[in-house]
C-alpha cells in the first residue's frame, strides 16, 4: 500500500462490533478500512461462551437494562436499530442454526464459535472493505479541531491512512491476548474524552488460604452465594459456581465480581458465603439432619454425609468442622448437629482479589455514556468519531448481553458513520 490511502470510514478493531459496523457501512456504500492489529479477526468472538459463544440473550429489552451497567437504558436507540432478532436472522441467513438454552441464553446448534464468526465475516462481503491486519493504530490524526484520519505502526513502519469517519471498536482489557489492550482508551483521549474507572468486571475472585484450592474442580448447581461487607449481608446470587485453585468461578461469582472488586479494591472486608441447602431454611434443614443422623445411627458420619453433600467437599468440610468423620451418627450431639447446618448454610471465604484482565471476561469502565450520542454513537467532542462495543463505559451481566451491545452500537456507528459520508458528499 502507498503511505496515503482514502476512505470513506475507517473502522478501528476487527472484534464483534468492528465487523459489524464494517459490514453495516460497507452495505451502504461507503468504502471502508477496517484495522485488527491482531492476525486474524474476531480473536476474542471465538473463545466467548468458552468456545461455544453466547450469542444474545432472548430476553426482553427490559431484562437488558436490569443486566447492564452503568445505564443500560443508553442503549434503547442502538436496540431499535438492531436487536436479538436482527444478528439471529444474520445467522440463520448465513447457515448457523441457533438454540435457546436455560436462562434465555442463545448458541449455535454446532456449539462452535468459528461458525459464527464465518457467517459474519460471509455477511460483510468483501466489496468496499479493505482490512488491514498486524498494525497498530498509534493515533487519531486531529488537524484544528477535524478528524482527518488515523497513524498505524507495524513491521514495515507507519502508514497515514485518511477518512472524515473514525470508529474506535478496540473493545477493552480483558483477555489481552486477544488483542484487547486499552488501546483505544488512549485514542479517546486523544479526542479530549474522559475515561471512567477501568478495571476487570465478569472475573473469578481470588480467596485467601487453601480451602478454596482442596475443592478445585469441584462445580455446584443450584446454591446461594452471598456477599458480606465488613460484616453486612450486600448482595447474592442463585446458581451454579465451581471450586478454582485460586478460588471461586462460575456464572454467580462472575455476576457478583462486578460490584466485589469495587469493594476489595476500597479497602473492604468481603466474604463469600455459599449456601449449599438454599431450598431449606435452617428448621427445615435442622430436622432432615436429625431424621438421617437418627435413621443411621450406627454407620460412621463421613457415610451419611454422601447424603448431603458431593463426595470431594465432604473431607474439607469435616476438617472445617473439626469433627472425626469415623465418629458413629448416633454419638453427634446437637451442638455438632449444629455447627453441621451453620456451615451448609454458609460455607464462608474471604475474598483477598481476582486474577485480572487475563482471566475478566469483561472489562468495566471506558469512554462515559454521557460523552456519546445514544441515537448515532458519535463522539460529542469531537465530530465524526464514533464509538462501538467494549470501550463504551457499558458491561452486563453474564448470558449474551456483552455481544449484543457490541452487535447492536458497532452497527449502528457503522450506519451512521456511512449515512454521515454520503451527507457530506453531496454536499
Amino acid at each position: 500500500m502507498s503511505n496515503t490511502q482514502q476512505y470513506d470510514v475507517i473502522i478501528i478493531g476487527a472484534g464483534a462490533a468492528g465487523l459489524m459496523a464494517a459490514g453495516r457501512a460497507a452495505h451502504l456504500g461507503a468504502r471502508v478500512l477496517l484495522v485488527e492489529k491482531m492476525r486474524q479477526a474476531g480473536r476474542k468472538l471465538l473463545i466467548t461462551g468458552k468456545g461455544r459463544c453466547n450469542i444474545t440473550h432472548d430476553g426482553t429489552e427490559v431484562e437488558y437494562f436490569k443486566n447492564i451497567f452503568p445505564n443500560g437504558r443508553f442503549l434503547k436507540h442502538a436496540f431499535k436499530t438492531f436487536f436479538k432478532d436482527d444478528i439471529l436472522k444474520i445467522l440463520h441467513d448465513f447457515g448457523v442454526e441457533t438454540t435457546t438454552e436455560r436462562g434465555n441464553r442463545v448458541f449455535p446448534v454446532s456449539n462452535k464459535a468459528i461458525d459464527v464468526l464465518k457467517a459474519i465475516k460471509a455477511w460483510m462481503g468483501e466489496e468496499n472493505i479493505d482490512i488491514v491486519y498486524r498494525s497498530r493504530v498509534e493515533s487519531l490524526l486531529i488537524k484544528e479541531g477535524q478528524l482527518k484520519g488515523i497513524r498505524t505502526v507495524s513491521e514495515s513502519g507507519s502508514v497515514d491512512y485518511f477518512a472524515k469517519n473514525v470508529i474506535i471498536c478496540t473493545g477493552g482489557k480483558s483477555y489481552p491476548a486477544t488483542g484487547s489492550t486499552g488501546d483505544g482508551y488512549e485514542l479517546a483521549r486523544q479526542a479530549g474524552h474522559t475515561i471512567t474507572n477501568v478495571r476487570p468486571a465478569l472475573v473469578p475472585l481470588v480467596t485467601e488460604g487453601d480451602l478454596a484450592g482442596k475443592l478445585q474442580g469441584l462445580g455446584l448447581k443450584n446454591v446461594k452465594a452471598v456477599v458480606w461487607v465488613n460484616g453486612k449481608k450486600s448482595s447474592e446470587e442463585f446458581g451454579e459456581l465451581m471450586f478454582a485453585h485460586y478460588g471461586l468461578t462460575g456464572p454467580i461469582i462472575l455476576t457478583l465480581s462486578r460490584h466485589v472488586v469495587d469493594l476489595v479494591s476500597d479497602g473492604n472486608n468481603v466474604e463469600i458465603g455459599i449456601d449449599l441447602k438454599p431450598a431449606l431454611d435452617e428448621k427445615k434443614l435442622d430436622a432432615r439432619l436429625l431424621r438421617d443422623l437418627n435413621e443411621h445411627g450406627k454407620k460412621q458420619l463421613d457415610n451419611i454425609f454422601k447424603l448431603w453433600l458431593p463426595s470431594k467437599l465432604i473431607p474439607v468440610f469435616l476438617e472445617q468442622l473439626g469433627i472425626d468423620g469415623e465418629k458413629l451418627c448416633h454419638q453427634v450431639n446437637a451442638k455438632e448437629r449444629k455447627r453441621i447446618l451453620m456451615l451448609m448454610k454458609d460455607f464462608r471465604f474471604t475474598v483477598t482479589g481476582h486474577p485480572g484482565y487475563k482471566e475478566a471476561i469483561i472489562t468495566a469502565g471506558g469512554v462515559p455514556v454521557l460523552e456519546i450520542n445514544s441515537k448515532t454513537m458519535e463522539s460529542k467532542l469531537l465530530k465524526n468519531l464514533w464509538f462501538a462495543g467494549e470501550v463504551i463505559d457499558l458491561d452486563a451481566n453474564t448470558g449474551g448481553f456483552n455481544l449484543q451491545i457490541a452487535f447492536s452500537t458497532g452497527f449502528l456507528a457503522g450506519e451512521m458513520a456511512a449515512s454521515n459520508y454520503k451527507s457530506a458528499s453531496t454536499l
